[in-house]
C-alpha cells in the first residue's frame, strides 16, 4: 500500500474528536442511552468520533460496536476490581514491579477510548489515584534495580500525553544506562492513528530515542482487521521507519476477536505490515466481564484452529493468562489434561515452571483449575464463587 497523502489526511482528520456521552451518538436508540446510562455510571465511557465510523451500526452485533458501546451485562456481579492485584506489586505510586526485568510506569489515567473489557477499568472510576503524574520516584527505583532492563510505560495509554511530556520521559530513561527497551502499551494506533500521521514532532522523537542497540518498542492493541484501516496502516508504517519496534498483544473476547477466522486475517495482515503477534490474552476476571469472558478450552481450541490458517511468520504468538502469580502459558489441552506453563513469574523459583490441571472446561481463570497430583496450584479453590458466562 502507497503511504497516504500526509497534507490530504491531517486536513480531513486534524484531530479525532473525543465523545464521553452516549446522547451524542445519534444511532443509539433513546431506549438504548437510558439503558446503557446506568452502565456508564458504574464504568466510563470514551470514544472518539473516528473509531465510531467503523462500526457497522446495522449490524447488532458488529465487534467494533461490543468494543466500546457499554452493554447491560456488564453490570452483573462477576470478577474482582483488581483481578491480576496489581496493588501487591505496586512498588511506588504508579510503579508496579512484578518481574525482575521488566518495570511498568503508570503514566496517565486517560485513553483515547475505553475497550468494555479494560482488566484497568478502576483508573477511569472516581477516586483512584493509583497513576502518577511525577515520575520522579519511579525513575529513582528504576535507578537503584540495575537488573531492570526493560520499562513499560503504560496507564491510561501514554500516547494520549502530549509529545514534548513524552521526551521527557525518554530523555530521563535513556540517561539510565541499565535500561535497554522502552515499551509503550498503546491502543492508539487503532483507536485515533492520526496522533502518529500529523506529528512530525512525534517521529522524530521515536528516531532520536529509538536506538540500534536501545530500541522503543510500540506494544499495539489490534483486536480485530476491520481496525487496519488505511490510517492505522499508515500510523504502523510511520513508527517502523522511525525505528520503533512494532508488535501486537490482545485479548481474546467474546464476539469480538474469538472468532478463527478474525484472529487469522488479523494476524496475517499484521505480519505483511511488519508486526508480530506476541501475545493472546485470557480475559481477565474483572468485574464487568461477563460479556466478555471464554472458558480457556474453548478458547485454546479456536486459537489453535486459526493457526492453521497462517504462515509461520503469523503465529509466533503465546496464549497467556495475566494472573497474579504470573504470565501462564496456555501450552496445550487434551481429553483429561489442561498444560499451563509460566512464561514469567512473580516468584523466580515458578519461573519456567510447568503446570498439569484436570480439564475444566468450564474454567476461564488458573484459580478454577484442579492441579493433577504431583503439580501445585496454590491459587486453585474447590468452591469458586465466579460463576462462567453463559455461552449462548
Amino acid at each position: 500500500m502507497n503511504p497516504l497523502n500526509r497534507e490530504t489526511t491531517a486536513t480531513k482528520y486534524k484531530k479525532a474528536r473525543f465523545v464521553l456521552n452516549l446522547d451524542k451518538i445519534p444511532q443509539l436508540s433513546t431506549e438504548e442511552k437510558v439503558q446503557l446510562k446506568q452502565v456508564k455510571e458504574r464504568y466510563a465511557f470514551r470514544a472518539n468520533d473516528y473509531y465510531l465510523s467503523l462500526i457497522d451500526w446495522n449490524d447488532p452485533k458488529d465487534p467494533i460496536r461490543k468494543l466500546v458501546i457499554p452493554h447491560v451485562n456488564e453490570l452483573k456481579e462477576w470478577g474482582e476490581i483488581d483481578a491480576s492485584a496489581e496493588n501487591k506489586v505496586t512498588v511506588r505510586k504508579g510503579v508496579q514491579h512484578k518481574y525482575g526485568t521488566t518495570v511498568l510506569l503508570l503514566v496517565n489515567e486517560v485513553c483515547a477510548a475505553y475497550c468494555r473489557y479494560c482488566f484497568r477499568k478502576r483508573l477511569f472510576m472516581n477516586g483512584n489515584d493509583e497513576v502518577t503524574y511525577d515520575i520522579e520516584p519511579g525513575l529513582e527505583y528504576i535507578r537503584n534495580h540495575p537488573e531492570v532492563s526493560n520499562v513499560l510505560l503504560t496507564g491510561g495509554d501514554p500516547m494520549i500525553l502530549k509529545t514534548p511530556k513524552l521526551e521527557k520521559i525518554f530523555k530521563q530513561l535513556r540517561e539510565i544506562d541499565h535500561v535497554k527497551i522502552i515499551r509503550i502499551g498503546s491502543k492508539m494506533p487503532a483507536f485515533n492513528p492520526f496522533r502518529f500521521i500529523n506529528d512530525d514532532e512525534l517521529m522524530d522523537l521515536f528516531r532520536k530515542y529509538s536506538l540500534t542497540d536501545k530500541r522503543i518498542y510500540m506494544m499495539c492493541h489490534f483486536d480485530h482487521p476491520r481496525e487496519l484501516t488505511e490510517y492505522s496502516r499508515e500510523a504502523i508504517r510511520l513508527l517502523i521507519e522511525a525505528g520503533v519496534v512494532c508488535v501486537n498483544q490482545n485479548p481474546i473476547i467474546r464476539s469480538i476477536s474469538d472468532d478463527p477466522d478474525v484472529m487469522a486475517e488479523l494476524w496475517n495482515e499484521l505480519s505483511y505490515m511488519g508486526v508480530q503477534q506476541y501475545y493472546i490474552f485470557q480475559c481477565r476476571p474483572t468485574a464487568g466481564n461477563e460479556p466478555f469472558s471464554i472458558p480457556i478450552v474453548e478458547a485454546y481450541h479456536k486459537i489453535e484452529e486459526a493457526k492453521k490458517k497462517c504462515s509461520g511468520l503469523g503465529k509466533r504468538l503465546k496464549y497467556a493468562m495475566s494472573h497474579e502469580s504470573g504470565k501462564i502459558e496456555i501450552i496445550g489441552v487434551d481429553h483429561k489434561h489442561i498444560y499451563l506453563k509460566y512464561h514469567r513469574a512473580k516468584h523466580l523459583v515458578d519461573e519456567q515452571k510447568l503446570i498439569v490441571c484436570h480439564r475444566n472446561d468450564k474454567a476461564g481463570w488458573l484459580d478454577e483449575l484442579k492441579p493433577v497430583d504431583g503439580y501445585k496450584n496454590d491459587f486453585y479453590k474447590e468452591i469458586r464463587e465466579l460463576p462462567r458466562p453463559n455461552v449462548n
